[in-house]
């Protein structure tokens, strides 16, 4: 009986050690450094962006948080890198809303496509970045009338950051809702897109705010903001709709996600502390340089945000023969 006893006794030690470890395992997250992916080149928006937030969180997290630029193909090569990560909170993407529509204009073979609906683990929408109908000062287009009256001849030119991005699509939208017949001029990023701007050699742009802020009141004139409602960070400037344009409202965001199959436990930790993050008065300040307002929410918030994108602008890329070159 007493080498009964002391055998559960044993045990029942033994069980709840084991209980005690497992427990301690999964609080020790994180315990290495993590790393967000940017699927885009270094010195971008969504890069700065990445290395503000990966400062905050290293801090908080006690680990390394390093941004890893693994661009290219519109971003699905950092896409698909995250994709095929092991779901263990340590390899994460921050994502532009790119991320929902990229895979409508490109032509991609199955090994370097993703699912964008079912294949990560939302985080959390760290910002969302209103965009604006801008113009070069010089061209003498200071009004949205004119814009049209000039959009319905040939000769109109507007730059984009790339074919298929969303700067292509409010362009297109543009295009259909105004009857304006303005061509496209792509670009390979933002910079060389605002650079050609403000020289002269294109006389508009769809742009997001941070870009061409430096240059509004200058060489640049920002005539409407492409939402429902005019933007904290341009106030003075009027919506599409308030002009007469009706039905065009896009913006950028961008969102945190993980591969699929993260623990709810690791995703309401990084969920919890980025809403604080997003909370801090220099973060702010600093994500409006960028022309980004910060978002945050549950992960429920990302998830809505990216299906909606998904089905709204997969029809209208398809009904506006929108293709990458």
């Amino acid at each position: 009986m007493n080498k009964t006893r002391r055998q559960v006794s044993l045990a029942a030690a033994f069980l709840a050690a084991a209980t005690l470890s497992g427990t301690a395992m999964a609080q020790a997250y994180p315990a290495k450094p993590i790393t967000i992916i940017v699927a885009y080149p270094a010195g971008g928006d969504t890069d700065a962006m990445a290395r503000l937030y990966a400062e905050k969180l290293s801090t908080r997290l006690g680990q390394p948080v390093l941004v890893d630029n693994r661009p290219g193909a519109s971003g699905t090569i950092g896409s698909v890198h995250v994709a095929k990560a092991a779901p263990d909170g340590y390899t994460m993407l921050l994502a532009p809303n790119t991320f929902a529509i990229a895979q409508f204009v490109l032509k991609t073979a199955s090994g370097s496509s993703y699912d964008v609906l079912h294949g990560f683990t939302p985080i959390v929408q760290t910002s969302v970045q209103p965009m604006f109908v801008a113009t070069n000062q010089a061209s003498g287009i200071k009004d949205m009338k004119t814009l049209i009256a000039q959009g319905k001849r040939d000769g109109l030119t507007y730059a984009s950051p790339g074919s298929g991005s969303p700067m292509h699509i409010l362009g297109e939208m543009f295009n259909r809702a105004a009857g304006t017949r303005i061509a496209h001029i792509p670009y390979k990023g933002v910079a060389p897109a605002v650079n050609d701007l403000i020289g002269g050699h294109v006389p508009t742009t769809f742009m997001t705010w941070g870009p061409i802020a430096p240059y509004i009141g200058g060489k640049v004139t920002a005539l409407a903001v492409a939402d429902s409602q005019r933007s904290a960070l341009a106030p003075n400037v009027p919506t599409l709709a308030e002009l007469g344009v009706k039905d065009v409202e896009v913006s950028a965001w961008q969102g945190l996600f993980g591969p699929k199959g993260m623990s709810p436990e690791t995703v309401k930790l990084l969920n919890t502390h980025l809403n604080e993050i997003l909370k801090m008065p220099d973060v702010v300040s600093k994500m409006a340089t960028f022309g980004a307002l910060p978002a945050g929410g549950d992960p429920a918030r990302l998830e809505k945000t990216n299906a909606a994108d998904f089905n709204r602008f997969g029809k209208l890329i398809k009904d506006l023969d929108i293709r990458a070159d």
